[in-house]
């Protein structure tokens, strides 16, 4: 089976947007889609997707990918943090009701979502949403000084999502961070941006109110942050890629070596090995007003030990390709980040005839 982790960034400006962007064939949405489409996956776990109340826009994207040549029938958004009124000035800036005081920052509910899709039925009436967790009630939580008790620690979710695979289960367990940056000398969103990493090392030690799964699960998503460069409080994913229960499968590509070569900048001075990156961001510090971060490793797959892992990979091609050209539709890229995949074996599923996609270049 194939899995593949994939932030979008399809996240439009205002509610709406990003569905009449997907019926009106935007090439960015184009490029996601056949994207996705080229790596096959068997379930694609996908972040920056806005959600809305009638899931609109995720029917809409699905059925761009399965004209792109992939179906995949079974979908699943719950409704995230992002954007959900608190009620609280949690950003003190001395007003209330602004994004920043959103339970996770938002202009609006559901701005920059997690999505699934997947070839076999999901699980949903099993789903375990750690979402509504108050930061304060993490053990052992980093939350700064004056954290409101209202406030959640997941900025957009946290999800244990089953998947049935036949007779048996493959839970995931999804979550996109915050960015630890854009806060102040609180470092508020660094703070947070850990903890919703360690909300999973609670979670497998069984210090959360649900007991942890024992067998055949993945923990993915989108840490935002680079277990050896860039800013950010790093204890929480170092621990969490060296977890017992877990194997890191270090996926990698050549096009993401060569690009921090050809970048340079600040990705000549990291210690990090370049072909794990799966985000292209800017070496140039004149955009910005704190430094450019350079190409890092942020976006995770994670598979339990008694899964085998056959193959793993990042899809970020070579320049002048083939897989360039299904990156990019009319020179606009599908995303700053580049697709995470992992093929795995799950013991006791039976024999699949199906043969694997081709393994995209890696």
């Amino acid at each position: 089976m194939r899995i593949v982790y994939f932030n979008t960034e399809l996240a439009r400006d205002g509610p709406g947007l990003l569905y009449r962007d997907i019926l009106r064939a935007d090439p960015q949405v184009l490029a996601v889609a056949r994207t996705l489409a080229h790596l096959s996956p068997d379930i694609a776990v996908l972040s920056g997707v806005d959600w809305d109340h009638e899931g609109r826009a995720l029917d809409a994207l699905a059925r761009r990918i399965a004209e792109a040549g992939h179906p995949m029938p079974h979908v699943f958004a719950g409704a995230p943090n992002a954007g959900a009124g608190s009620g609280l000035d949690l950003d003190g800036d001395g007003r209330r009701g602004g994004p920043g005081d959103a339970q996770g920052y938002g202009r609006f509910r559901g701005e920059g979502a997690l999505a699934v899709l997947s070839r076999h039925p999901i699980a949903a009436d099993d789903l375990r949403d750690f979402s509504g967790l108050a930061w304060l009630d993490l053990p052992d939580n980093h939350a700064p000084e004056g954290t409101a008790p209202g406030q959640r620690l997941s900025s957009n979710a946290h999800w244990d999502l089953p998947v049935r695979i036949g007779a048996t289960s493959l839970r995931l367990l999804i979550w996109h961070a915050t960015p630890p940056v854009f806060d102040g000398p609180r470092d508020r969103n660094g703070r947070r941006n850990h903890d919703e990493a360690a909300l999973w090392l609670a979670y497998l030690r069984g210090r959360l109110a649900q007991p942890p799964p024992e067998s055949r699960f993945i923990v993915l998503g989108d840490a935002n942050l680079d277990p050896a460069d860039g800013d950010g409080r790093t204890l929480a994913i170092r621990t969490l890629l060296a977890h017992p229960a877990l194997q890191d499968p270090a996926p990698r590509s050549r096009g993401a070596a060569l690009a921090a070569a050809a970048q340079g900048g600040p990705n000549a001075a990291q210690r990090g090995d370049p072909a794990l990156d799966t985000a292209d961001w800017f070496e140039d510090p004149g955009d910005w007003d704190r430094a450019a971060p350079g190409n890092l490793r942020v976006d995770y797959i994670l598979p339990s030990r008694d899964l085998q892992v056959r193959d793993a990979g990042v899809f970020w091609p070579v320049p002048d390709t083939p897989d360039a050209a299904v990156f990019s539709v009319d020179g606009t890229p599908a995303s700053r980040h580049h697709p995470v995949w992992v093929d795995i074996d799950i013991p006791g599923r039976g024999w699949d005839p199906r043969p694997l996609p081709e393994h995209p270049e890696k």
